[in-house]
């Protein structure tokens, strides 16, 4: 009751609808309990959006802005609506999540909940028993598990031909830098990703080349971001030193200096001159029986490989730092704020991330990689979670494992569950700590509307976690 009289100054005015949504959420866990309160909670935030969107209308068709391409299940509403957790409804989310489910256990389709109970009056406890074990049939457990067996894991087959189509590019690469730069200062380039840690999911369609360069130990240091003026962790500059005694062109890499720093954005511009521009691609594809193009307008230097009729495979070109205390540092550019961001390097957790996962799952025998591979298909099928990427499922996975010890198989369900859950509350505070160097937010690259678009999916997702796999299913080859 202290939130219907409160203070509203500054808010827009809204005819008192703000009133009766705060206070049917402050009281509807009394009157409905802890279920009705969820759904409540969830269909005001749904009836919230389709009202500001109303009050948001221009007043006259011809001054419509266009708005972008809907993703196909999204209803009407769910259009061009303003944020969707915006700052004044991150209470009621916050208390709507208390009581949200956390186990499978307390999910349960209603039809079938009330068909139980119908049949425990009618007809005893043998049909009780048929429906019970059908009600498991349909359980969250075993919907995940059917999920990944038939379309999340991919078969050794299909992995095998797409690593050859990569080591065929690989092989080619290096034949072709090696003789048209010889002087170039590389290390030998090896393949990496996901589909070489059998953890791609769906279609083994993407891999890594690493190129890593050799740097001069005395002519280049590298500087963590935060402690640069622009104070971004987990972005690294690498300056240029002793230039008043080795002088610019000294090191082979003074090409791609910008104000004093090594740039990844002019060294990805000098691979892309030489992959894109002086490789006869069409030639080696018909030798090799692929066709082959570089893809633009890509963020990295990325290859399509055609290499069966209905098959692809996208190689991307990413040049590598290993400094001396041994991190890693990749030249893929910070998704925003480019021009500021130019010169920065990006750390790499993958190897270390992978290897800690897979660590614990040796020791309990548990599904954590199982439940990360669900969650990237889920996010790489459905448009409304795109963003989120392999790296912040893998380690919110990681920090969900220090509080949660059972990861049995059995467990998979619960700890899915639990996964949803984390990630709208670290979307909700706007920040996803690296498990394996805490100060690095993963999530600094996602914008304020993709934080609350994504928020909101899941948190929708948490009353229905099996409508997350019904929306997957469609997009499926």
């Amino acid at each position: 009751m202290a939130g219907v009289n409160g203070d509203r100054k500054g808010k827009k005015d809204d005819n008192g609808l703000g009133t009766a949504i705060d206070f049917m959420l402050s009281n509807a866990k009394l009157v409905l309990g802890v279920g009705g309160a969820a759904m409540l909670g969830i269909a005001t935030l749904a009836m919230k959006r389709m009202y500001d969107r109303a009050m948001s209308a221009p007043t006259s068709p011809t001054k419509m802005e266009k708005t972008g391409k809907r993703s196909w299940e999204e209803p009407a509403w769910m259009g061009s609506s303003p944020r969707v957790l915006n700052h004044d409804m991150k209470f009621t989310v916050s208390r709507s999540l208390q009581s949200l489910p956390t186990s499978s256990h307390s999910i349960e389709p209603d039809g079938l909940r009330r068909a139980v109970g119908r049949s425990a009056a009618g007809r005893g406890g043998s049909a009780q028993s048929d429906l019970l074990r059908a009600r498991m049939r349909l359980s969250l457990q075993e919907r995940l598990w059917d999920f990944y067996r038939n379309w999340v894991n991919i078969s050794a087959e299909e992995q095998a031909l797409a690593r050859k189509a990569a080591l065929d590019i690989c092989a080619e690469l290096r034949v072709f830098l090696h003789a048209k730069l010889p002087d170039m200062p590389l290390r030998e380039m090896y393949l990496s990703g996901s589909l070489y840690d059998d953890l791609q999911v769906v279609t083994a369609d993407h891999a890594q080349l690493m190129v890593p360069l050799v740097l001069e130990k005395n002519l280049w240091s590298s500087i963590p971001g935060e402690d640069t003026i622009m104070n971004v962790p987990g972005f690294w500059l690498v300056r240029r030193e002793n230039l008043e005694y080795f002088p610019r062109n000294s090191s082979y890499w003074d090409r791609c200096m910008v104000g004093g720093y090594l740039s990844p954005k002019s060294l990805l511009e000098v691979f892309d001159k030489l992959v894109s521009g002086s490789i006869n691609w069409p030639a080696i594809g018909s030798v090799l029986d692929y066709i082959i193009r570089p893809v633009v307008p890509s963020e990295t230097l990325t290859l399509e490989v055609q290499y069966e009729a209905n098959r692809r495979l996208y190689v991307d070109f990413l040049p590598l730092l290993v400094m001396e205390d041994g991190t890693s540092l990749i030249a893929k550019p910070h998704r925003l704020a480019a021009e500021r961001h130019e010169n920065l390097w990006r750390q790499s957790f993958r190897v270390g991330e992978t290897a800690r996962l897979r660590a614990l799952d040796q020791e309990d025998g548990g599904c954590r990689c199982t439940c990360l591979k669900v969650a990237k298909a889920v996010c790489k099928l459905d448009p409304a979670l795109n963003r989120l990427n392999s790296s912040q499922l893998t380690n919110a996975i990681l920090l969900l494992s220090q509080k949660e010890g059972d990861w049995t198989q059995d467990a998979l369900a619960d700890r899915f569950l639990q996964l949803l859950r984390a990630l709208v509350e670290h979307l909700e505070a706007g920040r996803l700590p690296c498990a394996l160097a805490p100060k690095v937010n993963l999530f600094c690259e996602l914008t304020e509307q993709e934080v609350d678009e994504l928020g909101y999916t899941l948190y929708c997702a948490l009353s229905d976690p099996e409508g997350l796999l019904r929306t997957a299913e469609p997009h499926l080859p």
